[in-house]
């Protein structure tokens, strides 16, 4: 059997199915059940790589799953968009992989098998979402996707956990059984078809009432985006240790939600119609205030991972601002922002993570002076908050430029004012965080040589996000590159 572009679209679904099972048969041998996590990570990032080539080269690989009802296919197309989610998905599990093995390991978490099956078949979904070929095979693996994370969620098993896992499934499931597959069952109707199309599926004279109907549907039946007011799930979930924050709620379930809408709005209603849809304009109202009130509730939450949480509903609200601008810029803005927010939030979360485990600490109130014995960690901190932030030459700055740009073309320039707001305030509630570390005066000097052997014996919650703050540093250099890769899902001749 020769490896083929179909094959390798297969394999980016198999492989971490297959590593799961095999992560629990090796539950006895720690060193081999993480090695095969390590692994499977490996060869997944290397056949993603190998697919972006094909698909920069203009292939679209295909792959029919199979067919239920006698019309409805569940199947799989990689297209530019896809491919762009399926390589952050992939290289941030390598990189997530190997601090969850420093995390784990050095606060004695529980059930450290499971966690790592759970995240496995995760990526696997995730994957899924990533070359869905129409609105069903969406559908059913961003189900999966909610599914596989609740038992993260309720990792420690406590009653915060409980909760916080109840309400993540609620507002998920509910908003897709309620929202999310009735649009999709009024797409099928109204446009025959819910295969994903360049331009949009909706024949010429759809009525607006029609396309609005379903666009708030899409919107917010789309919980993983955490627009408001759906939002609550995202926050909730921070009772899951720190490596399912950095990679689920940072990367994979948020960018599920904010990539399937902009997939939507490209694949399935198209730009054009988009932008002539009423509703557009409400939902990009919508996403402003979400993007100013969610930066305020940060600003006041001194636990780290509560503040990161709302800030990343601040961010994820970036790109369904994009997406309902519909502007070409703003299009391409949008697509920026899932890439450059990957990499800024995990490289927090995961410094959020290395100072629970090496300091345990929490609450931003108490860093004072912890930089100086955790240099490393609070500069990646400083260097991911300037990416989010948006301040070049750090690669989040290019879609705040591209998102202005598209606001202005879209004669909705007032919304910049949204944006201004929120680059103010992550100033605000970000950069204090590594002031306080490493210029206020330890607040138990004693510790400190203390905590510095801690951390010299945790590499493993350090070097992870050292190496993603740097990807967020050089990120900036290859917006030129990325944007061009998307340059062919977007139909320009139709603005």
């Amino acid at each position: 059997m020769t490896y083929s572009a179909e094959m390798a679209l297969a394999l980016t679904l198999l492989i971490p199915l297959i590593a799961a099972p095999l992560i629990l048969i090796c539950r006895s041998q720690t060193n081999i059940r993480e090695a095969v996590t390590l692994i499977a990570a490996i060869l997944l990032l290397v056949n993603v790589a190998n697919l972006v080539v094909t698909v920069a080269g203009g292939a679209r690989p295909t792959l029919l799953l199979g067919t239920f009802a006698g019309e409805f296919d569940v199947s799989l197309t990689l297209e530019p968009l896809g491919a762009i989610f399926m390589a952050i998905a992939s290289s941030l599990w390598l990189l997530n992989s190997l601090f969850a093995i420093g995390y784990m390991r050095g606060n004695n978490e529980k059930n450290q098998t499971r966690f790592y099956v759970f995240v496995a078949i995760a990526i696997s979904a995730a994957m899924g979402i990533a070359a869905a070929g129409n609105l069903i095979t969406l559908f059913i693996f961003y189900e999966a996707l909610t599914l596989s994370t609740f038992p993260l969620v309720t990792h420690k098993g406590d009653a915060k956990a409980k909760r916080g896992g109840t309400i993540y499934a609620l507002i998920l499931m509910g908003t897709s059984l309620a929202l999310f597959l009735p649009a999709i069952v009024g797409t099928h109707v109204i446009a025959g078809t819910t295969e994903f199309r360049v331009g949009g599926v909706f024949p010429e004279g759809t009525s607006l009432l029609a396309t609005s109907v379903l666009l708030f549907l899409f919107a917010f039946g789309i919980g993983k985006a955490a627009l408001m007011p759906v939002h609550p799930w995202l926050p909730n979930a921070m009772v899951a240790p720190t490596p399912v924050s950095a990679l689920l709620h940072a990367v994979a379930v948020v960018k599920a939600g904010v990539f399937s809408i902009l997939k939507i709005v490209i694949f399935t209603f198209g730009p054009a119609v988009t932008a002539a849809t009423p509703m557009s304009t409400i939902l990009s109202w919508v996403a402003a205030i979400s993007i100013v009130v969610a930066s305020l509730i940060a600003l006041r939450q001194d636990n780290l991972k509560a503040r990161l949480a709302y800030s990343t509903v601040s961010q994820l609200s970036y790109v369904t601002l994009g997406a309902m601008l519909a502007a070409p810029a703003a299009l391409v803005g949008a697509g920026l922002q899932i890439v450059m927010h990957a990499w800024g939030k995990i490289t927090l979360f995961m410094c959020a993570g290395a100072i629970y485990t090496v300091a345990h600490r929490t609450n931003i109130s108490s860093f004072n002076g912890l930089g100086r014995s955790m240099p490393w960690v609070f500069g990646a901190f400083l260097v991911g908050s300037l990416s989010i932030i948006g301040i070049p030459p750090m690669g989040g700055s290019w879609p705040k430029y591209f998102l202005m740009v598209g606001a202005i073309d879209s004669g909705k320039a007032i919304l910049l004012a949204a944006l201004i707001m929120s680059s103010i305030l992550n100033v605000i509630y970000l950069t204090p965080i590594a002031i306080r570390g490493f210029l206020k005066p330890p607040d138990n000097p004693e510790k400190d040589t203390e905590i510095r052997a801690i951390a010299k014996a945790h590499p493993w919650v350090i070097i992870p996000p050292v190496i993603t703050a740097m990807g967020a540093l050089i990120l900036f250099f290859f917006a030129g590159p990325i944007s061009d890769f998307l340059i062919p899902v977007l139909p320009l001749d139709s603005f």
